[in-house]
């Protein structure tokens, strides 16, 4: 069947905000007094929800200070957008336009919150494109779980045959593979063609431009 809904991963996909990310994660670690993780490891988290990413980071940490992390990293990352300002990704831009404009429905589901989404699409311009967007306050079961794009058909009223999930971590194509949709990876983010391939991604793309002809196809 056609592809009709496209459902897009955020950070690494869509937005560049690694440094955002890394560079916040560092911060809110030093300031809760734990000891220092590297930029890369801190990189390999990013696609999941913040209670993930300090537990994979510190395995053994003691879980009161999991919330205080969160609550952290949260506030230092809006200090940071003050003077880090996240960027759309090349050609990410004019082709949420163009597949807009020919009909699709463009959607988002992130491991950050919506309300971070909603400031960070707008400031990006491209708010106008999206449709639709989950965030990790919306579900209780976060990614590689289906649970953000069961909601998301359930909402908007699509099928997952007729759906794509596209993202730049493993994650990504588990989630949309648990669903039941056709998956996606991006190379310019976070993830590796490998990452993908032994997620059993169904394309892997190397520029957003890409994608216009998989959803032709």
């Amino acid at each position: 069947m056609k592809i009709k809904l496209i459902i897009f991963d955020f950070d690494g996909t869509l937005g560049d905000t690694r440094r955002n990310i890394t560079t916040t994660m560092r911060m809110a670690i030093k300031e809760i007094g734990l000891s220092e993780r590297s930029e890369a490891e801190c990189a390999s988290t990013i696609g999941l929800p913040l209670a993930g990413c300090i537990r994979t980071l510190f395995p053994d940490i003691l879980e009161e200070l999991v919330p205080r992390f969160a609550e952290t990293y949260r506030r230092i990352f809006n200090e940071n957008l003050q003077r880090i300002k996240p960027t759309a990704f090349p050609g990410v831009i004019d082709t949420l336009s163009a597949l807009f404009h020919r009909g699709y429905v463009l959607t988002i589901a992130s491991s950050r919150s919506r309300n971070s989404l909603t400031e960070l699409t707008r400031d990006m311009g491209i708010a106008d494109y999206i449709s639709y967007m989950i965030g990790a306050d919306d579900v209780k079961e976060a990614k590689p779980k289906p649970e953000p794009v069961l909601k998301t058909l359930a909402a908007l009223k699509f099928e997952a045959n007729e759906t794509i999930v596209v993202g730049d971590m493993a994650v990504d194509i588990l989630m949309g593979a648990n669903a039941g949709t056709k998956t996606c990876g991006v190379t310019w983010g976070n993830g590796s063609r490998k990452d993908f391939q032994e997620a059993g991604a169904d394309y892997i793309i190397d520029s957003m431009e890409e994608l216009i002809e998989i959803t032709e196809e």
